[in-house]
């Protein structure tokens, strides 16, 4: 596995590769890797030729209260994972690297990041927006894997392929969870003990989400009351977002009927945590691609 820092160098790379016609896979991270990056690395592997890995802890995407000088980090531990797996490239840019100087130009695509966890953090998905199409201009990969646990970020990065002409192919993977349900993230780490403990509330709650739609439940106020009750059971989890909206748009919906996102964004201390689930009646949608225009099964 070769290792680049450099934006020049890296493309000169790729740049010989595709000429030879070799297909190329990218998987951006934050680093302090998962077996749910892993399960993005084995799905890029075994669709491409060269599989670009990509480690940056994005400025742009944190607000000044938040954790970014506190992100988790461990880049020798994430090398020796990426190696192992047969990754061929990994990019790890300084922030000086990406941003060599102020970034005047933004992308956003507003009325889907400003709603649910963008309303809890204003320019978050600015930021994830604009390092995203940064990252396919530079590696400009045949396609870019991203997990379905960040589901209004799949649906906001989709969405600007398709808006700009980006000839990239946007694929969702399934979440990967822990053995008591909890979608593994980085920032699980933050958790106490007594916290990892009560974070089985999150997944707990899209089950009961799951349980009153398939019971006839269509009234989504009354699923968010509902469920916002049920989380209530748990003390120590503080709930920020809880929301049902059209799983392709994100609006609200007069009525389940149609595929819906069941869409959680919980507190416990100092950790914020998502999850997600797609449901259409009886119907568990997620974990099989996400529904909507330019979506890749």
């Amino acid at each position: 596995m070769r290792v680049f820092s450099s934006i020049d160098e890296l493309r000169h790379t790729l740049d010989a590769l595709k000429r030879q016609g070799r297909t190329v896979g990218l998987v951006p991270t934050m680093g302090y890797l998962h077996a749910g990056h892993m399960e993005l690395v084995s799905r890029a592997r075994a669709e491409n030729d060269i599989v670009v890995v990509s480690i940056f802890v994005n400025p742009l995407q944190f607000g000044p209260a938040e954790d970014l000088s506190k992100y988790p980090r461990d880049p020798e531990r994430d090398a020796a994972m990426l190696k192992q797996v047969g990754v061929n490239f990994l990019f790890s840019p300084d922030v000086e690297d990406m941003y060599p100087q102020p970034m005047l130009t933004v992308v956003d695509v507003p009325d889907l990041g400003h709603e649910l966890e963008g309303a809890v953090r204003p320019g978050h998905f600015a930021g994830v927006a604009t390092v995203v199409n940064k990252l396919f201009n530079i590696v400009q990969p045949q396609t870019a894997y991203f997990g379905e646990k960040d589901y209004q970020q799949v649906v906001i990065i989709k969405r600007m392929v398709d808006d700009l002409a980006v000839p990239v192919r946007v694929i969702s993977v399934p979440t990967v969870r822990d053995g008591d349900g909890l979608a593994l993230s980085s920032r699980n780490v933050y958790l106490s003990a007594a916290e990892r403990r009560a974070a089985v509330i999150v997944p707990q709650t899209l089950d009961e989400a799951e349980r009153l739609i398939a019971g006839g439940l269509t009234d989504p106020a009354e699923l968010e009351k509902k469920l916002k009750a049920f989380l209530g059971r748990e003390p120590l989890a503080k709930p920020e977002v809880v929301a049902v909206r059209d799983a392709s748009t994100l609006q609200p919906v007069a009525s389940i009927t149609e595929p819906v996102v069941v869409a959680l964004f919980v507190r416990l201390g100092t950790t914020r945590l998502l999850d997600n689930r797609v449901l259409a009646g009886n119907r568990v949608i997620g974990g099989r691609g996400l529904p909507g225009k330019g979506v890749t099964r």
